[in-house]
């Protein structure tokens, strides 16, 4: 599986939520240390610069991550949302988030791991409790659990995105109409 941080879905609370892949079969975790942690708020431009953190970071991000994920489930499929779920991400985002600062060169953002996890956690309630909520969709792709925001004209965007996942569902579709043969040929 692929290391690199996928930023697919529209939004970096959706991008959060999709750290643990495929979720249905071999779930694969992103956040398996400290340091692919704070990558991950690098690579997303919550952050210019990040303390270093710890194995408690992880834990508690991927906890937030979990609730956040829960409650985008929640709101996709019009269900109410989960209590314990709530508590968790009301709890993330209580907490002291990033604040930009002004400096000579511009603006800088440095943080620690708790206010980048705080930060994703007002992103996650502002989704939520938004307009894009009627936007929201879980990729087409059956091994795939991510849900992104579609904004293609028509909502008929089907995939996370084409290079991850849109592409290998293509491809597969076409190889079985390829060894298939068509009722023409068989006369």
């Amino acid at each position: 599986m692929n290391l690199d941080h996928v930023f697919v879905c529209g939004h970096p609370a959706l991008d959060f939520a999709a750290t643990l892949r495929a979720r249905r079969t071999v779930r694969f975790e992103m956040f398996v240390t400290p340091e692919r942690l704070n990558a991950w708020y690098l690579d997303c431009g919550l952050v210019d610069t990040i303390t270093p953190g710890d194995d408690q970071d992880v834990r508690e991000a991927t906890t937030v991550r979990e609730a956040v994920y829960r409650l985008i489930t929640n709101r996709r499929l019009g269900e109410p949302f989960d209590r314990e779920a709530l508590a968790v991400l009301n709890g993330a985002a209580r907490k002291p988030p990033v604040t930009p600062q002004l400096t000579l060169t511009g603006r800088h953002n440095e943080a620690t791991p708790e206010q980048a996890l705080a930060t994703v956690a007002r992103q996650a309630v502002e989704l939520l409790s938004g307009p894009d909520v009627p936007l929201l969709k879980e990729c087409g792709n059956p091994e795939c659990t991510r849900v992104y925001i579609d904004r293609s004209r028509g909502m008929r965007r089907q995939w996370c995105g084409m290079d991850s996942c849109g592409n290998k569902i293509k491809a597969a579709a076409y190889r079985a109409r390829k060894k298939t043969p068509s009722a023409t040929t068989a006369r």
